[in-house]
């Protein structure tokens, strides 16, 4: 797992081959980044199934709680085809985008 600090958020890639155990990593270590944003960067995998997606959701939900965000990028699936407590982007840009407008509705009160 390798960790990049950016200015209003945390980069996550898997420099591991499996997903699960990427998951599990992040699961394992979520202490060291729950008070901050996240995005995971998955776009180096190609193939990945809804069932992958479906093992970040328990510390999604964590980080939602928190009042953080947890954003996800990829392109390898639809995101009609996961549940709405997951943001999946297909860039970086994105990712940073939805960041942004998390805070803005965090600052608002919503």
């Amino acid at each position: 797992m390798k960790t990049t600090q950016k200015e209003n958020y945390l980069l996550i890639e898997n420099e591991a081959e499996s997903l699960t155990d990427f998951t599990s990593e992040i699961t394992r270590n979520e202490e060291l980044f729950k008070d901050k944003n996240v995005v995971v960067d998955l776009r180096k995998h190609q193939g990945i199934q809804r069932e992958h997606f479906l093992g970040f959701l328990e510390i999604s939900n964590f980080h939602r709680n928190s009042n953080n965000s947890f954003v996800i990028i990829s392109d390898a699936i639809s995101i009609d085809e996961l549940p709405d407590e997951l943001i999946v982007v297909p860039t970086l840009q994105e990712a940073e985008d939805m960041i942004q407008m998390d805070e803005i509705q965090r600052d608002l009160g919503f």
